[in-house]
């Protein structure tokens, strides 16, 4: 006998990646006109723990986390990120990047990144999508792997994941 059990709803978020303030913007303006309202926006963050993005992006690129207000299933996922990468697509200038739009989602347990690249730790989803966890919450805080970007490891991106992990166990608690 096959048993299915639905997972608990997630709460998605993107990590945004630029150089103009004003383009993040527009993004966030799309995001929210397709899937609804921006809950939360972290601090502007400068984002120079790679020079991955510079050839495409330039330098002194920029970071900023939004959070989306409803509530989705980790599956949802899938379209989210190959919404980004149409988002991403549609603001290149010459085939160049200008944004990097990177989503995931924060549940009780975890934060889970997409991602479009596989490696050994990734789990492949479907339409050329993988994820990964990133952060498992542990001892009242959010605790690295061996993978875990050294972004993500920082006070400052913990912090805004522990005020999201905060707010979808307040939204979880509403909901019954």
């Amino acid at each position: 006998m096959l048993h299915k059990e639905f997972p608990e709803k997630v709460k998605v978020f993107y990590g945004c990646i630029f150089r103009e303030e004003s383009l993040f913007e527009a993004v966030v303006e799309e995001i929210s006109a397709t899937y609804g309202v921006v809950d939360t926006q972290s601090l502007l963050m400068d984002f120079d723990f790679t020079t991955y993005y510079c050839d495409e992006m330039g330098r002194d690129l920029k970071r900023k986390f939004i959070s989306l207000k409803e509530l989705f299933s980790p599956e949802e996922l899938v379209p989210v990120k190959n919404f980004s990468i149409e988002l991403e697509r549609s603001h290149a200038v010459e085939g160049k990047r200008r944004i990097n739009i990177d989503p995931g989602y924060v549940n009780l347990a975890k934060i889970v990144l997409s991602t479009t690249k596989d490696f050994s730790h990734r789990i492949y989803l479907q339409d050329g999508i993988y994820a990964e966890v990133t952060l498992l919450f542990k001892d009242k805080k959010f605790n690295p792997l061996p993978w875990t970007f050294p972004d993500y490891k920082t006070p400052l991106y913990q912090k805004y994941f522990l005020e999201l992990r905060d707010i979808y166990h307040r939204q979880l608690a509403d909901r019954s």
